[in-house]
C-alpha cells in the first residue's frame, strides 16, 4: 500500500490503483501523478477571466488544465475533465516546451502561465517543475484551485506562485462533506497560508438552496475579513472576492440558475465587510 499525501484523504492505495480523483497511482510502493504533462486544454486567456481583477489587470495568460479532481461537486462546469481517467487524452507537453510557448506569446500580452480548467494540483508536480522554469524565464505563475491541499503541497509550491484564485465553495462544514465530497478546514487553512505569500483572489459560485443564504454571506465576509499577512497584520478587506451565478450543469441540470437579484444582494452584504467584491455570470 503506499499512501497520497496530495490532499485531506491520505488515500491508501494498492500497487496499480488511481485514487479517486483519477489523477494518481501507485506504482513501485509510492503515489505518483498519472497526468504528468498531459493537456486537456490550452488558451490564451484575459487574466481576468480566471478570475483575477486586482492582478495585472488588461494582460493576457496562457492557462492550461489536463485532467482530474479530488472534489466532486455535482455542478462542476468542467466535469468532462475534471472527472475523466484521462485515457481520452493523448497530448502531452514537456515543462521546458510548455514554457517556450509562454515566451512565444509575449508579444501578445501573456505574462505567463496559469495552471486551471481541472484541478491543477492532482498534479502538483507538473505545476512545481513548470512555474520553477516559468520564475527563470521573468514571467509569471497563475494557480486556479480549490484549496484542498495539504500544507506540506502548498509549501512546495508557494515559492513560484504569484497569484490565486482559490474557489470557497461553501462555509459550511456539512456542504463540503456531503455535497462536495471535501473539507472545509482543508481549504481555511490553505487560503490562510496563501495570503501570506502571494496575491490571492477568492470566489465562490452561488448555488440556489446550498450557498445563497445572506447568513452564509455574512460568514464568508467575515472571515475573509479577519484573514492577516506573515506578521499579523489584518489584510482580509482587501482580499477580492468574486460572487458568481450558477447555472445548470453536471447532476444539477434541475436547479435553477441563481436569481440574479440574489447575486447582487450577496455582493452588497460582502461589501459590508471587503472593499473589492465582483458579480460574474451574470
Amino acid at each position: 500500500m503506499a499512501v497520497c499525501r496530495v490532499c485531506f484523504r491520505h488515500c491508501d492505495l494498492k500497487e496499480g490503483m488511481t485514487g479517486p480523483c483519477g489523477a494518481r497511482t501507485a506504482r513501485e510502493g509510492k503515489v505518483v501523478s498519472d497526468n504528468y504533462g498531459r493537456i486537456t486544454s490550452l488558451a490564451l486567456d484575459p487574466i481576468e477571466k480566471k478570475p483575477l481583477s486586482r492582478f495585472y489587470p488588461g494582460s493576457k495568460i496562457l492557462s492550461v488544465g489536463s485532467y482530474g479532481c479530488n472534489l466532486f461537486c455535482p455542478f462542476c462546469q468542467n466535469h468532462e475533465i475534471s472527472r475523466s481517467s484521462g485515457s481520452e487524452f493523448d497530448d502531452e507537453i514537456t515543462p521546458e516546451d510548455l514554457v517556450k510557448l509562454a515566451l512565444k506569446y509575449k508579444d501578445r500580452g501573456n505574462i505567463g502561465i496559469a495552471y486551471t480548467y481541472n484541478e491543477p494540483l492532482a498534479g502538483y508536480e507538473f505545476v512545481r517543475d513548470t512555474a520553477k522554469l516559468v520564475k527563470e524565464a521573468g514571467m509569471k505563475n497563475v494557480l486556479v484551485t480549490n484549496g484542498s491541499a495539504e500544507p506540506e503541497i502548498e509549501e512546495e509550491i508557494l515559492p513560484y506562485i504569484d497569484a490565486m484564485n482559490i474557489d470557497i465553495k461553501s462555509m459550511s462544514d456539512k456542504t463540503y462533506k456531503e455535497v462536495l465530497g471535501g473539507d472545509l478546514k482543508t481549504v481555511k487553512t490553505f487560503i490562510t497560508r496563501a495570503v501570506q505569500v502571494c496575491h490571492v483572489e477568492l470566489t465562490m459560485l452561488i448555488v440556489t438552496d446550498m450557498n445563497d443564504s445572506y447568513e452564509e454571506m455574512t460568514d464568508l465576509a467575515s472571515w475573509i475579513a479577519g484573514l492577516t499577512d506573515g506578521r499579523g497584520n489584518v489584510i482580509g478587506s482587501k482580499i477580492p472576492l468574486h460572487i458568481s451565478r450558477f447555472f445548470p450543469r453536471y447532476k444539477m441540470c434541475d436547479r435553477e440558475a441563481t436569481d440574479v437579484g440574489r447575486i447582487y444582494e450577496l455582493a452588497d452584504i460582502a461589501r459590508e465587510k471587503l472593499e473589492y467584491v465582483y458579480t460574474g455570470n451574470c
